[in-house]
């Protein structure tokens, strides 16, 4: 074999290793975020469930409010996570590829397996822990230019076991017309008490609405522009949702009263990319990146804007109660 050939040989043997060394990795992180332990004790009232971004493993941490510098592993690794009614749901790296899946589980045990059609974004459960509902980005990466992404939104219904993969199909009326245009995207399910009336956002020709559905009779009713991202409050009575400063500037996020219709904007919250989480009536919590960081932090802001927002995790993502 002359010096060229032994060279060609030499440069694809490196790069078959390269390779796989890569999807050994991928894989040592998917076996390592389907060990489901179980749910840890509540450390107290006001206690905290996020993903650590600091070593680039992601992995789902713990911590009291009254000592955050108190954390505790919990033993899951999720780009995304979520706790509620003894549900916990997970978005994780599945494989090779790579590629990304659902993980549902109940006392420390997998329920269900759904494999995602794209990159984790927001994974959300219901109060009462039977809906588990999840949103991921099919193309692009970024909620920042409306028509330049795809999104799946589905959700899982524990009582009956069924998986909608999409919301497209649901029938949706937009400022009181039928909407079918092909360039619909919805993300950001969150769902009431009642575990059958949800909110979301609906994107479509460059504007986004906040709707109300209804997962039974599968169909949405937009009720105002410019609102993504929405969370319900435990009390069913609020929304908070992301909400652009101007035409194109940062989000920063808003609460809506239901009741009367009235918004308030909650201050030191610029710059939010977050489906905020309620941690109870009064208080969210959210991830944003701070000035000069290259990762987001956890916030945590008085949904009656009193005050602004405060930092409490660097390096964390996808805040969730305990």
């Amino acid at each position: 074999m002359d010096l060229g050939s032994r060279r060609v040989v030499l440069a694809v043997v490196a790069i078959v290793l390269v390779v796989v060394a890569g999807a050994v990795y991928v894989m040592a992180v998917a076996r390592e975020g389907s060990r489901v332990a179980p749910a840890a004790a509540s450390a107290g009232r006001g206690d905290l469930l996020y993903v650590e971004l600091a070593d680039g493993r992601s992995r789902v941490e713990q911590l009291s409010l009254a000592d955050p510098g108190a954390r505790s592993a919990t033993g899951r690794t999720c780009q995304r996570f979520y706790r509620a009614g003894g549900t916990e749901v997970c978005l994780r790296l599945a494989g090779p590829g790579p590629t990304y899946e659902v993980e549902v589980s109940r006392g420390g045990a997998v329920v269900k397996t759904v494999p995602l059609p794209g990159i984790p974004s927001r994974a959300k459960v219901s109060a009462s822990g039977q809906v588990v509902s999840w949103t991921s980005f099919v193309t692009g990466d970024s909620y920042a230019v409306p028509g330049g992404f795809s999104t799946r939104t589905g959700f899982l219904d524990l009582r009956s076991g069924e998986v909608v993969e999409s919301l497209e199909g649901f029938a949706a009326d937009v400022e009181g017309s039928p909407h079918s245009a092909q360039d619909t995207n919805y993300w950001g399910l969150t769902v009431g008490t009642d575990d059958r009336t949800f909110y979301a956002t609906l994107a479509s020709g460059g504007f986004t609405w906040l709707v109300r559905g209804d997962l039974r009779t599968r169909a949405v009713t937009s009720l105002r522009r410019d609102a993504e991202c929405p969370s319900l409050s435990p009390d069913g009575a609020r929304i908070a949702y992301k909400k652009r400063i101007g035409r194109l500037g940062p989000w920063d996020l808003a609460v809506l009263d239901l009741a009367t219709g009235a918004e308030t904007r909650l201050p030191g919250t610029a710059g939010v990319d977050d489906q905020a989480t309620w941690l109870d009536d009064d208080t969210l919590a959210f991830a944003a990146v701070p000035r000069d960081a290259r990762h987001p932090a956890v916030h945590l802001v008085p949904a009656d804007a009193t005050t602004p927002a405060t930092l409490v995790v660097p390096d964390a993502t996808s805040p969730s109660p305990t």
